[in-house]
């Protein structure tokens, strides 16, 4: 049977819409036996190809239309061997570069690889007319080489036929029938050309009545029809050519590339010798006293390991977070299950003890099921390039190489790109883009029945509709393709022997298979991950080193540390790993937790499915529902977690110390419970309640805790993943307790050109009572610094400061010493420099307040400092004598609030002051949210807060009435208000420039994040009453304990401000000290304290 010999998928990347699984299902309701495809120069789909196919029955061709200059030829694959040369065409073409990534592929480059391979020509008119006078010689090396070639006939291109009929005899070549598909389906030629639009960045006309080109599947009986009279012999000719292709891939099991610098020990001898030599190290450093229950358990994994076949793998492993620590490139606690071996532990690949912590083995690895171990390494992500380059180097460039990820047309990436390529303006993109509900994940479909704005669009009108349909269309095809963001395959063998490949970015080879098919062809896959917060983490070491001169070791720090503890029950975790999202530091402030193991059950709990068990777990924990365990026996399991089964490991405990389960069985349960195979589960609720009653329990105690199992278990969370993020968590949280000036540095370090991050970690790093300046010209590096305690801004900080101009700054300073002042700064620099923008921006930056001269005065003498500059040429005593004098400097127009603006814009923050914050106080005692806090969760939620007003714009309703909208701003950032006519005429008398206002209202994000006002009024106007409560010197720790016994018993919503006299501090307490406005409380207060020491206004 006949099938086309020519289809580009979605593979080929923007040429083509057509999905396989669509391709494949559509073959089979038209009756096709046999399918091919042949994307563009990859092989991107062959393996979606190849499955889809044999689950329908159909035989699978696998191919590739590979493209040379303005030429394409189609190679096809008989057998398996023309498979790997496949591969090898392939990997040639994508691979064959110049050092500027040039492509020179020549078709001389795979005359080698192809034995077993179809070759079907398929040139250009042009081309033809040089076949015809001899004019082609690579393509006769081409001819030459090939087992069996053909020359392609479209008998669509009905212009073309003769040249190609002439062409193939003078070549001295059979012909064979070639009917392209591009599209499936003859409707959606519109939405082919506008994939291909995307590509080219050209516009198509919606209104223009494309005719189509009949490159789509047809039936079997059209091509058939196609096929008649003097391409009769073409036709039968690619017939045979189908029946020729019978291909069968094959899917070893994981092939480990071995591990060749052993010392001359075999790898298991190797390994043993590395991990009893970690183990004495962590013994030693850690004063382990059960030495030999820790040398069971190491020799206990080490022969399961060995039997498994799994001894290089480890020393691969090892062998890379080794050359990380030698090079000191800290690598994170530990990521999945990994965390429960020992032998990781003692090789220092994880820095979890899984016997302190009670993590199984098993978990990770075990005989009872047959896959390969999984150890995922995180590294800070400014070092994950240095991890590469060094496997790279070591396994060569055959043998590594980095994974594909495709990036796809996303709901509003495809809306964008549909509405470019209609030659749609801006703001009208806009509009589309704000019309899709912020919803992860949410489809075109899912978001027209959620979005009545959407709705109205596509209503507007034909064209409106049309964008729409043609989007859906083209919605979710890979758009692009990138680097995976953790991947990389290693291979004793050439990669092309197994995986098709091509060139990365940076040099280095890439699979033309994803992430999870370069494991199904039996290449070792790796996960290199780089982590933000372990970039903060290394870079808060190296700056407590520095800045507070002490070899501090971020592995010995106590982890059940009371400071650190107050971090997680004062939710104060922006910046800390894991435990930053609003949602979470909610469960934090309910549970209050007072250990580690709070703070792991926290970070196990908070994710989907388990989180329904939140409130049960902080009931427990603080007594408020009673401590329950399905049976006594299990109650040293499940002790630390008040009960609940949080983990996944505490349900393999149970199966194995109640129902004689092994900890294999026990994993395969908890498989079984996580996939939700209830035959699995069923049959083991008969094996455990046998177990339990053969160990003594009675068969309704054994049920009731498989129920429990069910209940709980079905929602556990990996403990070994769990304590591992909530170590690295725990160690940032540390700092941030103890040195939170070298956090905070590190932390803006990390979010530089970010200025909404910035202004929360400096506004935060200012409560902390932490110092941060201005970037100085004499003090600041690059990036911020810590220096006595305090932090600096960086000139890279300085938005629109050219990276060559802060490096000249940089090696001036380093060269000639400090500058004297602004004219001394001005005469060192280079002159290309002396420009009166650069200049302005580091003084708007306060680059130069460290000479006490005022920014104003600084922008004033600039003019003619530059002059002077120009008139004096290098002549120091020229320029000092026309220096200008204070009397002769003009003085500048501009505000205070326009210095603020200017600094906030160049740094990202208000590092002088803003408006605002001299109404901290009344920020607090009014529960008031900064801009950077209000996002898309808080939609319809009332709140309040206090802002500057900025800009004013006063409009008329339809029928006349006054409203307003406002631009008003804080120091986290602006945030848009919304007047409406009733609120406008209760609170317009507020609404002036540069007002601080108090405002409470609803948040809006039907057009972006906005307020819809309910009520404002001045700051200056607020008044709260609060108790003020003087502590005299005499006042003892039995008064203090007592006071603080009766506001506890009293607590209510009137703020309390305590004036210690013994201190001399004023101090605002926490709400939870607030008091009851009640006369019997102010009673107990008067005669607790003294009737001059209580005041209540």
């Amino acid at each position: 049977m006949y099938a086309p010999l020519q289809v580009l998928s979605s593979y080929s990347l923007l040429q083509s819409p057509l999905r396989i699984s669509e391709y494949v299902k559509l073959g089979k309701e038209l009756g096709y036996s046999a399918l091919v495809l042949t994307d563009i120069n990859s092989m991107y789909g062959v393996l979606d190809f190849y499955h889809e196919c044999v689950k329908a029955g159909i035989k699978p061709i696998i191919g590739i239309t590979l493209q040379s200059g303005d030429d394409e030829y189609i190679f096809i694959a008989k057998n398996s061997n023309g498979y790997q040369n496949l591969m090898n065409i392939s990997s040639k073409r994508l691979t064959a570069v110049d050092e500027n990534y040039k492509n020179i592929f020549k078709l001389a480059d795979i005359t080698e690889y192809l034995q077993d391979v179809i070759v079907i020509l398929n040139p250009s008119y042009l081309t033809v007319n040089d076949i015809i006078s001899d004019q082609v010689t690579e393509l006769q090396t081409l001819v030459s080489a090939a087992e069996t070639i053909y020359y392609g006939v479209n008998p669509n291109d009905r212009d073309a036929i003769n040249n190609d009929l002439m062409a193939a005899e003078k070549l001295q070549l059979e012909t064979i029938l070639l009917t392209p598909v591009k599209y499936l389906k003859e409707r959606d030629y519109f939405s082919t050309k506008v994939l291909q639009a995307i590509g080219t960045g050209e516009s198509v006309n919606p209104n223009w009545n494309f005719k189509n080109d009949g490159n789509y599947l047809h039936t079997p009986e059209e091509y058939e029809r196609l096929g008649t009279d003097y391409l009769s012999s073409a036709y039968q000719n690619a017939i045979n050519v189908i029946a020729q292709c019978n291909l069968t891939l094959n899917f070893p099991k994981t092939q480990l590339p071995h591990f060749k610098e052993t010392n001359g020990l075999n790898s298991e001898d190797f390994l043993r010798k590395l991990c009893q030599e970690g183990l004495a190290k962590r013994i030693a450093e850690e004063n382990i006293k059960n030495q030999e229950e820790y040398q069971n358990r190491l020799d206990y994994e080490l022969s399961v390991i060995h039997r498994m076949g799994f001894d290089d793998y480890f020393l691969i492993v090892w062998d890379v977070t080794n050359f990380a620590h030698e090079n000191n490139i800290l690598t994170g606690p530990g990521r999945g299950s990994a965390a429960g071996s020992l032998v990781s532990y003692t090789l220092y690949i994880t820095d979890i003890d899984p016997i302190k912590y009670d993590l199984i083995f098993e978990r990770f690895l075990n005989e009872e099921r047959a896959q390969m171990p999984d150890i995922d390494l995180d590294i800070p992500d400014i070092k994950r390039d240095t991890i590469i380059e060094y496997l790279h180097q070591k396994y060569g460039q055959q043998h590594m190489a980095q994974i594909i990820t495709f990036g796809t047309l996303k709901t509003k990436q495809v809306l964008r790109d549909v509405a470019r390529v209609f030659d749609l303006k801006t703001y009208e993109v806009d509009a589309w883009s704000k019309a899709i509900p912020k919803e992860y994940g949410i489809t075109l479909k899912e978001a027209y029945a959620s979005s009545q704005s959407l709705k109205n669009l596509v209503a507007d009108n034909s064209k409106n509709r049309l964008l729409f349909e043609t989007a859906i269309a083209l919605e979710g095809l890979p758009r692009h393709y990138s680097t995976h963001a953790a991947g990389i395959i290693l291979s004793d063998d050439d990669l092309v022997d197994h995986v098709p490949v091509q060139i990365g970015g940076d040099g280095i080879l890439m699979s033309q298979f994803a992430k999870n098919q370069v494991e199904e062809v039996g290449l070792l896959k790796m996960d290199f991950l780089g982590l933000r917060n372990l970039s903060i983490l290394e870079n808060t070491i190296t700056l407590i080193k520095k800045g507070y001169h002490i070899d501090f070791d971020i592995r010995k720090i106590n982890l059940d540390d009371p400071e650190t503890l107050k971090i997680y029950q004062n939710a104060e975790t922006s910046g800390i790993f894991q435990f930053e999202s609003a949602g979470i530091r909610g469960v934090l402030t309910k549970l209050k937790p007072t250990s580690f193991e709070d703070v792991a059950a926290v970070n196990a709990l908070y994710r989907p499915g388990p989180i329904q068990n939140i409130d049960e777990f902080i009931a427990r924990k603080h007594g408020e529902r009673p401590i329950t365990y399905p049976s006594k026996e299990l109650k040293g399991i499940l002790k630390q977690t008040y009960g609940i089964m949080v983990y996944q490991e505490q349900v393999m405990q149970v199966a194995s110390t109640m129902g004689g389960f092994t900890l294999g069985q026990a994993d395969s349960l908890r498989r079984a419970m996580s996939k939700k195979k209830h035959d699995i589960i069923s049959r083991m609720e008969v094996m455990f309640i046998n177990g339990a009653m053969k160990k003594g329990y009675t068969h309704e105690v054994a049920k009731k805790v498989y129920a429990y199992i069910m209940e709980f278990g079905d929602y556990g969370f990996n403990r070994s993943h769990a304590v591992a993020y909530s170590k690295m968590s725990f160690e940032l949280a540390y700092i941030k307790a103890h040195y939170p000036a070298a956090f905070f540095a590190a932390l803006l370090n990390s979010v530089i050109g970010n200025p909404r991050k910035t202004k929360d970690y400096v506004l935060e790093a200012k409560n902390k009572g932490v110092k941060v300046h201005h970037p100085d010209i004499n003090i600041s590096q690059s990036l911020y610094i810590l220096r006595n305690g305090e932090i600096y801004f960086g000139l890279s900080c300085i938005k629109s400061l050219r990276k060559n101009f802060l490096q000249d700054i940089l090696q001036e300073r380093k060269r000639s010493g400090i500058f004297k002042n602004m004219e001394d700064f001005l005469q060192r620099i280079n002159k290309r420099y002396l420009k009166r923008e650069l200049i302005e921006i580091l003084i708007y930056s306060g680059v130069f307040d460290t000479f006490g001269q005022s920014r104003k005065e600084l922008l004033a003498m600039l003019p003619r400092l530059l002059s002077n500059i120009e008139l004096s040429g290098n002549n120091v005593e020229l320029f000092s004598m026309l220096a200008p004098k204070k009397t002769t400097v003009e003085k500048i127009e501009i505000s205070n609030d326009e210095l603020l603006e200017k600094e906030n814009y160049y740094l990202g923050a208000y590092l002088s002051g803003h408006p605002v914050e001299k109404y901290t106080e009344l920020i607090y005692l009014t529960n008031s949210t900064r801009v950077s806090q209000i996002n898309e969760s808080n939609k319809d939620k009332y709140v309040s807060m206090i802002l500057q007003i900025k800009v004013i714009k006063i409009i008329r309703t339809k029928n006349g009435s006054q409203m307003a909208f406002v631009t008003a701003a804080d120091q986290t950032g602006n945030m848009d208000l919304t007047f409406f006519p009733n609120a406008y005429k209760r609170f317009s008398s507020v609404l002036e420039d540069g007002n601080i206002i108090l405002i409470e209202g609803r948040v809006d994000t039907t057009r972006g994040l906005a307020i819809t006002i309910s009520k404002a009024m001045l700051a200056n106007d607020v008044r709260i009453k609060t108790y003020y409560l003087r502590l005299s010197k005499a006042f003892d720790t039995s008064k203090r304990r007592n006071l603080e016994k009766l506001m506890l018993q009293n607590s209510g919503n009137v703020p309390v401000i305590i004036v210690d006299e013994k201190s001399g501090k004023k101090k605002l307490l926490n709400k939870k000290l607030w008091l009851s406005q009640d006369k019997i409380v102010y009673n107990r207060l008067v005669e607790l304290l003294g009737v001059e020491n209580v005041v209540l206004k």
